[in-house]
């Protein structure tokens, strides 16, 4: 049920942490990955390669997705790439530190624009393409729990949400699944040293104890783009080891 052999998955972002992680998952289940990536080509090589050596097919394409028409054309070549195009999986984005208080609006829309519009155009031009199929978004638990200075990118993450569920009730018509994926904090290198304090305190409030992986994202993406889920369309999944059933008080 977890076989994706014979699709093909657009992954943006695909160059970054969480990007990285759901590529290689994708293409483990057998699916053609289409990498993503905007300024950091050397990364998105680097997935590649590591699939290819693994017996997979992926290949990268650039593109800037707070740009409408470029995230046209990369829907478009990702399905004339292979000829289809199954998944979305709607992963780039920024995370900006601002406090409100003085925040521009050059910034609001910056964040707003690479996070929440490129999924909107994304998702619009693979509805054109796609015949049936999913549609994943990487939103945040941040949706639902802001965090200071994260003002424009829990705003996006929130409209992120919603997004899924509009297009899910608008593109199910067309036999295409819409859905979101809420991770909590997810380690990177060096992030125990730069932030020790803020990773103590999530291990303590987390039930499973311990930081997400981006492992544990993609298996959520995977689980939504396979025959599983396919009666699950406009679900928020929060995968975040249970840290926000923690009481606040």
């Amino acid at each position: 049920m977890l076989d994706l052999s014979d699709t093909t998955t657009l992954v943006t972002g695909g160059s970054g942490g969480i990007g990285h992680g759901i590529a290689l998952r994708f293409a483990e289940a057998g699916s053609a990955v289409a990498v993503h990536y905007h300024r950091d080509e050397a990364s998105a090589l680097a997935v590649v390669e590591r699939i290819r050596n693994a017996g997979g097919t992926a290949k990268t394409f650039s593109a800037d997705l707070t740009d409408d028409g470029e995230c046209r054309r990369l829907v478009a070549t990702a399905a004339a790439w292979t000829g289809r195009l199954d998944t979305v999986v709607n992963n780039a984005g920024v995370q900006p530190i601002e406090p409100l208080p003085g925040m521009s609006a050059e910034s609001w829309r910056a964040v707003l624009d690479a996070n929440l519009t490129s999924a909107f155009s994304c998702t619009q031009a693979a509805a054109e393409v796609m015949d049936g199929g999913s549609v994943i978004h990487i939103a945040s638990i941040e949706a639902a729990n802001p965090a200071p200075g994260h003002a424009h990118y829990s705003s996006a993450k929130a409209a992120l949400v919603m997004h899924a569920r509009a297009a899910a009730l608008e593109y199910g018509p067309r036999g295409l699944r819409v859905n979101a994926v809420s991770p909590g904090l997810i380690d990177r290198p060096g992030l125990g040293e730069t932030w020790p304090e803020g990773v103590r305190r999530w291990k303590q409030a987390a039930p499973l104890g311990r930081l997400g992986t981006p492992g544990d994202i993609a298996n959520a993406c995977l689980f939504l783009a396979s025959p599983l889920a396919a009666w699950i369309t406009g679900h928020n999944l929060t995968v975040d080891g249970g840290v926000s059933a923690h009481p606040t008080w």
